[in-house]
């Protein structure tokens, strides 16, 4: 229909079995608009991560069909899933920094999804994407420590560190795995604090995964419970009732959720 919005990101009966009889996700099928910030909810082993790395072809679908930025991207390889790859941005739990390297090495990293291999190589970079490398440094309240070695950071100056290079990536979707979970709360707050700001500000859709379900309440326009590989709720926090979180986490979760009006998570 002419003048119809796509969604940047629809799954479409996605399953993934790990040698041949283990069910990691089972019929998962949803869609996501453009500049939604999404929370997927749910227990250790629930199927979060590999939920994740299906949207971005980490993992490959064992059934159903993934389709980004209006392309079926379920079964391309090489150049072309290299391509797709650019367009979406990974932040991990455990940072997947190169030590060894400067903050903003790692940062200028996010642009090698788009040179040849020789200029990666080489480290081959334009004056252009090194101004705008220490813009996000600033941005992110990284200029002391633009010249450090990501081994000399805390874990939540590695955490913006990793958002740094994936905004210096230019996405369109940024996935996140559990990237608060090995941070102490005030640097819990600061990762969600700019993610919220880079999906306001920048129009970028994130999807994140978190264990913290008070934290999924406050920062996201649209929480996905996941319990045993399928989907059991999806719908804005207002409709997350204390009954499906425990249906969720399959237990007493009073623990899980707090006040989200006050506190730490107040903004």
């Amino acid at each position: 229909m002419e003048g119809k919005v796509m969604p940047i990101l629809e799954l479409k009966n996605v399953s993934k079995i790990y040698n041949g009889s283990t069910k990691a996700l089972s019929n998962v099928s949803f869609k996501v608009e453009e500049g939604e910030f999404i929370s997927i909810i749910g227990p250790s082993g629930a199927g979060k991560s590999t939920l994740l790395r299906c949207i971005n072809r980490l993992i490959d679908v064992s059934e159903g069909n993934v389709v980004f930025d209006g392309e079926d991207i379920t079964s391309i390889k090489g150049r072309k899933l290299r391509q797709i790859r650019t367009k979406t941005g990974m932040i991990f739990q455990h940072y997947n920094l190169v030590d060894r390297l400067s903050v903003v090495e790692n940062i200028l990293h996010g642009t090698l999804g788009r040179k040849s291999t020789f200029r990666g190589m080489i480290g081959s970079y334009t004056e252009d994407e090194k101004k705008y490398a220490f813009e996000i440094i600033d941005d992110l309240g990284l200029s002391d420590q633009a010249y450090k070695r990501c081994d000399e950071l805390s874990g939540g100056q590695k955490q913006r560190a990793g958002i740094a290079r994936v905004i210096m990536q230019s996405p369109k979707l940024i996935l996140c795995d559990e990237p608060i979970a090995s941070l102490d709360p005030k640097a819990s707050k600061v990762i969600m604090d700019h993610l919220l700001d880079i999906n306001r500000n920048k129009n970028i859709t994130c999807i994140v995964n978190l264990h913290q379900v008070d934290v999924a309440v406050k920062y996201s326009s649209r929480i996905i419970g996941v319990l045993s590989g399928e989907i059991v709720f999806d719908g804005p926090p207002s409709e997350l009732t204390q009954e499906m979180i425990h249906r969720i986490y399959r237990s007493d979760s009073s623990d899980l959720i707090t006040d989200v009006s006050g506190g730490l998570y107040e903004q």
